[in-house]
């Protein structure tokens, strides 16, 4: 408790000591039993409950997040130019008072939901963008009074800024500001700069008045049934172009798939078939080199062939050679032995 408002405590228990005082007088009196000085004991009283009320008149304790508006009928414009800071204070007794204005933040919300906002039921904002279509806006202002300009707010609006000052701004600030852009542009790529347009220009009303923005947010948007469907339809009509597309693309793959295979079994088929072409070259030169290597031979060596022919009949010849003037060869006879008579 504060000493403004001890001492208030105090003289108010001086004033009922000052009606208890007076009717016991009166009743010591109707019984003929008056008390001594009773009369200078509770003028005492009375001095000590009107000093101490005076007192308490006078004095203020502002709270660290408040500030004080004197209202003096003694000064030239009825109020005192500046505030009253936090702490106590003192001002003119009986003939002025102070009206006392938080400088802490305040949230006004206005929401679809029933019992989100300041106001129960639907407070949210109807708009239309610049293509006709009609939106709804829940949005909360988070605003805080000037220290500096308290006396301004209370000359201005009292204690209605906020409904009749940040409610009706807010309003009217959203319906011009989405009036810019279209339907689109809402939910999609300029949301972010329509919500900055909405905080600097709200900022600037508030300012003008003695306010403080503090944060402008977009908490929702929502949409007429009728574009709702709309969206939903062409949402509908994206994904399946989607898969559409999904399924056209996994046809050119997988063709592109099959192409690379039977190109890869044709370029395969063609190097089989290069390697077999180049063994058989390879083959023929050595089967030619072979040729001439025996050509040669035979030239250098005529008597070579009889021995390759009788090199092949071993070692099962059964044939019996004459001498070379001898034109007869005899089959030996079938005994098991091999006999070669030259």
């Amino acid at each position: 408790m504060d000493i403004a408002a001890l001492v208030g405590v105090i003289s108010g228990g001086f004033w009922l000591l000052v009606v208890a005082t007076v009717a016991f007088l009166v009743v010591q009196a109707s019984r003929g039993k008056p008390v001594a000085k009773g009369g200078l004991i509770l003028l005492v009283f009375l001095l000590m409950a009107i000093a101490l009320s005076t007192i308490s008149a006078g004095l203020v304790f502002i709270e660290p997040d408040k500030r004080g508006v004197v209202i003096s009928a003694v000064a030239p414009k009825g109020y005192r130019e500046e505030a009253l800071t936090p702490g106590l204070h003192w001002i003119v007794p009986f003939v002025e008072n102070v009206v006392e204005y938080p400088i802490s933040r305040q949230t006004y919300t206005m929401s679809i939901a029933p019992s989100e906002g300041q106001i129960k039921g639907d407070d949210s904002i109807t708009a239309r963008t610049s293509d006709g279509q009609e939106i709804y806006v829940d949005a909360s202002v988070i605003f805080a009074i000037d220290p500096a300009q308290v006396v301004k707010v209370h000359i201005l609006w009292k204690d209605r800024y906020a409904d009749e000052l940040v409610r009706a701004q807010s309003r009217g600030v959203i319906r011009d500001v989405v009036s810019q852009y279209r339907v689109e542009e809402v939910v999609t790529t300029k949301r972010f700069e329509m919500a900055e347009k909405l905080r600097t220009t709200m900022a600037q009303k508030l300012n003008d008045n003695g306010l403080t923005l503090v944060d402008f947010i977009l908490r929702n948007i929502t949409f007429s049934p009728e574009y709702a469907a709309s969206v939903e339809q062409k949402q509908i009509a994206e994904q399946t172009a989607q898969q559409a597309k999904f399924v056209v693309e996994q046809k050119r793959q997988e063709a592109e798939q099959a192409r690379q295979t039977a190109q890869g079994a044709a370029d395969a088929s063609v190097i089989r078939a290069k390697g077999e072409a180049e063994a058989r070259i390879i083959q023929a030169q050595a089967e030619a080199q072979s040729l001439e290597l025996i050509a040669r031979a035979l030239q250098s060596n005529p008597n070579l062939l009889t021995y390759q022919y009788i090199t092949k009949l071993s070692p099962t010849v059964q044939t019996m050679f004459l001498p070379s003037n001898a034109p007869f060869v005899f089959q030996l006879p079938n005994s098991g032995l091999n006999t070669t008579t030259p």
